[in-house]
């Protein structure tokens, strides 16, 4: 039996006024979602805690049944390290740095336009030669997503909260700075604080950004340190389920529990994390490493970002696009195999709020031979009255992985 999980990031939603009371999975034109669910069984999914950020880290690690409480590391930071290669000791904090677009005190972009990594490695570089030292690294990564590490000694703490940029679009600068839990991070929260105010006079007037200004193209004038939190110790995928397997994701953040829980990272040219990014490459390396392997979870990050846009075009796009150049080219693949496939987001982003929310999740699971519910098409509405009804996502890979 070969195993195959398929994760659009962010695609449920709320039914939208522009949509006639639907929603972008109810509108999408999408036959082989609807096929999982039609010929599987459905159900909605918890994957979100509100005592745990709001995150694809934690959303993820529920799904591949890592109990948050035990294995977040308090932010996405030292995941993301992880997925880039970046070594972490046992005190160094890593934290997400975003280059972001600020205007007249408001950040008005998390992404700066999804500027590319070629721009963005200029101006990594810009501020690294500014603030790096002995206790201050950064490192390049992909399109706006960056990561700084911290090596505290006796000079830095994690006793700080910092907020996501995408959860505070349009709101001012001043009013979301890093803030001190603790008298131990006061220190800690000024310099960074520091660091992020002194960056826009770096990065204002760099060619690279004079010449988005001139392209009408958002500037990375910005940066902004978030998700921090220290390396995780994890137990392996292959001795917690019995099963080898992969990941293909265009993110770090991914990429990062994949390695830490010893899953292969499949490599796709061409993956962006974003509208463009190659959605056959990512199914064809998939079929691919199936040939030697049993189990591939395969995350795509289009529909997250459409909704942390606010676009509902965007996202429908992307829900068709899922559809069409990677789902579909799956099932023809896998024609002839013993097989088990789901669908489902990690978690909703609907474009009304334009962040993350806790709202459970459609999913589907079909397995080559298996047992079908009363479903049709594969949305938030309709799954609901499937067979598995709503359940917690810790419990999802054992339930996927068994014989039912």
């Amino acid at each position: 039996m070969k195993y195959l999980i398929i994760i659009g990031d962010g695609m449920a939603d709320y039914p939208l006024k522009e949509l006639d009371g639907a929603t972008p999975l109810e509108v999408a034109d999408k036959p082989s979602m609807d096929l999982i669910a039609d010929r599987g069984r459905c159900g909605l999914l918890r994957t979100l805690d509100e005592r745990f950020p709001l995150g694809s880290d934690v959303a993820n690690l529920t799904i591949l049944g890592y109990d948050p409480s035990q294995y977040h590391p308090m932010g996405r930071g030292p995941l993301e390290a992880g997925g880039m290669g970046i070594p972490l000791g046992g005190e160094d904090i890593a934290f997400r740095c975003n280059l972001i677009t600020e205007r007249d005190g408001r950040i008005i972009d998390y992404s700066a336009g999804h500027i590319s990594n070629q721009e963005s490695q200029e101006l990594i570089e810009a501020i690294g030669r500014e603030f790096s030292s002995e206790h201050v690294r950064f490192y390049h990564g992909v399109g706006y997503r960056h990561i700084m590490v911290l090596k505290p000694g006796d000079i830095y703490s994690d006793k700080i909260k910092a907020k996501p940029p995408h959860d505070i679009m349009g709101q001012k600068v001043d009013d979301n700075m890093i803030k001190a839990v603790s008298g131990e991070g006061e220190k800690t929260a000024s310099e960074l604080n520091n660091m992020m105010i002194r960056s826009r006079d770096i990065l204002r007037e760099h060619p690279i950004n004079r010449e988005r200004i001139e392209k009408g193209l958002n500037p990375a004038n910005m940066m902004w340190f978030w998700g921090h939190g220290r390396k995780p110790h994890m137990e392996s995928f292959e001795d917690k389920y019995g099963v080898k397997g992969g990941m293909i994701s265009a993110v770090d953040l991914l990429k990062g529990i994949a390695c830490y829980i010893g899953l292969d990272v499949l490599e796709v040219p061409g993956a962006t994390g974003y509208l463009d990014t190659n959605y056959e490459g990512k199914a064809d390396a998939a079929l691919r490493y199936l040939k030697d392997a049993d189990f591939i979870y395969i995350h795509v990050e289009s529909p997250d970002e459409a909704g942390h846009e606010g676009s509902i075009e965007k996202k429908i796009k992307a829900i068709e696009d899922l559809d069409k150049r990677l789902i579909s080219r799956i099932l023809k693949g896998m024609e002839g195999e013993r097989y088990k496939i789901a669908v489902l987001p990690d978690h909703a982003t609907p474009v009304e709020v334009r962040t993350h929310t806790p709202d459970p999740v459609p999913f589907a699971i079909y397995s080559s031979g298996g047992k079908a519910d009363s479903v049709k098409r594969f949305n938030e509405g309709d799954a609901r009255e499937g067979f598995y009804g709503i359940r917690d996502g810790l419990g999802f890979m054992k339930l996927f992985l068994s014989d039912c």
